[in-house]
């Protein structure tokens, strides 16, 4: 297809968004982004800060596990899109990539900023209008009203594209904010709930005072059936992580439904109850206790005082105190809000659109990203399902500028 006088108006410029455009555009449509914030992919930037975690390399069936109840909507975007194509998408922008010891995808540069310049210039190339500061305030007689720097502009686009984000992070851009105007379109909307997020835990002030900041690794975290190995951190609030974010969709609904959580953490996942007492069953002589935890349990101290932390003193004989050790019993009293989590769950109910993405109440208008009710851990898994969705809906608008 090649139709330039078909235009399509993208209004997001995250992942979503943009991976939508570069696909519009490739096949001739005439695209432009519009992003309210001054400048692009600001949740994007952040992320990869620490390390841009692109994807994962598990196989593909438990990778599709990841997305819980939304896996049989986001396992075709998969096959749209998989893991091995974003790999080979990053290295056509020339961001070699690497697979580290978790099996998380990186680019080498361990940056998102390299990747988004290449990926601006390409889309610069292939013709895409990004307009910043150019935010939707609704729409009127058929057309998509924006607030910009110029005073109100109205666009009369043959088809549009909302990836506007889900609900956390609202300083950089996804506030939710759409929600209104879509349900008075009669869009169903599921409520926005924190995902991959830190739980309030109820530390004494000396634990906190001491060992905020500090990792706990490596841990096995234990809520109902399931068990997550990996790491967790310390807060003064309480508990975050790769470890507490992957179980953060169970714990948010216990919490919800009875106002708290119980999580058990195992400090030692690597050794037996009856490996860890025999070598407690060593003598102490005159080391202190944290000492010698540290000696015949590999324990660190912030292990220890998490420890100190059940109430009661620490059991005296090996076989109870390894029991101790390999099920810490923790209570969560609440969960961060929207405003610290790292991604939401909630937006879009998934049975308002059809598998092409276009919503079933607002024909030519398609969805895509966070803005979706799905949700998954970190792990590469939020980003490629992002991008795998805008894919989805560029074609599906095609499919609508076609007449399919």
């Amino acid at each position: 297809m090649s139709d330039t006088n078909r235009t399509v108006h993208i209004i997001g410029a995250g992942p979503a968004g943009l991976m939508a455009a570069e696909r519009l555009a490739r096949a001739g449509v005439a695209v432009t982004v519009h992003e309210a914030m001054p400048s692009v992919a600001r949740k994007f930037l952040m992320a990869g800060r620490g390390g841009l975690n692109l994807t994962h390399s598990e196989d593909i069936a438990p990778f599709t596990g990841r997305y819980g109840d939304a896996a049989g909507v986001v396992g075709p975007w998969l096959e749209m899109f998989s893991p091995t194509h974003l790999i080979g998408w990053a290295e056509g922008l020339g961001q070699a990539t690497f697979t580290g010891s978790s099996g998380r995808v990186f680019p080498r540069a361990m940056k998102a900023s390299p990747l988004l310049r290449a990926w601006l210039g390409r889309l610069n190339a292939l013709g895409v209008e990004v307009r910043t500061r150019s935010r939707l305030i609704g729409r009127r007689d058929g057309g998509w009203v924006f607030d910009t720097p110029d005073g109100e502009r109205v666009e009369t686009p043959d088809a549009v594209m909302l990836a506007l984000g889900g609900a956390s992070w609202p300083r950089l851009g996804s506030d939710g904010s759409w929600r209104d105007w879509l349900e008075a379109e009669g869009v169903a909307v599921a409520p926005f709930r924190p995902s991959n997020v830190g739980f309030d835990v109820a530390w004494s002030e000396v634990f906190a005072d001491r060992f905020a900041g500090q990792p706990l690794k490596p841990v096995a975290l234990t809520h109902g059936d399931r068990t997550v190995r990996g790491e967790a951190m310390v807060t003064r609030y309480g508990l975050e992580g790769g470890a507490v974010y992957a179980l953060s969709a169970p714990l948010r609904e216990a919490v919800a439904r009875d106002g708290l959580a119980s999580l058990t953490v195992d400090l030692r996942p690597d050794l037996t109850v009856e490996a860890l007492a025999g070598r407690l069953a060593k003598p102490r002589g005159k080391d202190s206790a944290t000492n010698w935890l540290r000696k015949v349990a590999g324990l660190s101290p912030v292990a220890v005082g998490l420890l100190r932390e059940i109430p009661g003193e620490l059991p005296a004989g090996a076989d109870k105190l390894a029991k101790r050790i390999k099920a810490v019993r923790l209570t969560l009293t609440g969960v961060q809000g929207l405003a610290r989590a790292i991604s939401s769950a909630g937006g879009v109910r998934l049975d308002q659109m059809n598998q092409g993405l276009m919503l079933t109440a607002m024909p030519g208008v398609f969805v895509a990203g966070e803005m979706l009710d799905w949700e998954a851990p970190t792990g590469g898994y939020l980003l490629q399902a992002s991008m795998a969705s805008g894919v989805v809906a560029a074609d599906g608008v095609l499919g609508w500028l076609e007449g399919r």
